[in-house]
């Protein structure tokens, strides 16, 4: 990625893939993530781990997940940025009426191209 790309760049490079649960629930393949999304780690050190969303850096187009954190030597405890492509939602976050607009219309144009 181009570090000086826009932020409406560095957004779309936040979508991330479903688990095949979901894509078959939802009918769409992938979504922006958002903060209170579960996701599981597919690729990297922290592969298997599955937590929440705590924190989405759009500026630096990474994510904050509970569970992928380490201790540092003075005890305080860090999240490690991860890449939004390593990691799929497992479980979405449905609160914003926005987000439920999109999937409609993802849906939509979806089944116009069959």
């Amino acid at each position: 990625m181009v570090v000086n790309s826009s932020l409406a760049f560095k957004e779309k490079q936040l979508s991330t893939p479903l688990s095949p649960e979901l894509r078959d629930e939802h009918g769409i393949r992938r979504l922006p993530i958002r903060k209170g999304d579960t996701v599981l780690v597919k690729r990297g050190m922290y592969k298997g781990v599955e937590g929440a969303v705590t924190e989405v850096n759009t500026k630096e187009a990474v994510i904050h997940i509970e569970g992928a954190t380490r201790e540092k030597a003075d005890g305080s405890v860090i999240f490690i940025p991860l890449r939004p492509s390593k990691v799929c939602i497992t479980k979405l976050n449905l609160e914003d009426s926005r987000r439920k607009d999109i999937m409609e219309r993802r849906r939509s144009r979806r089944s116009h191209s069959r």
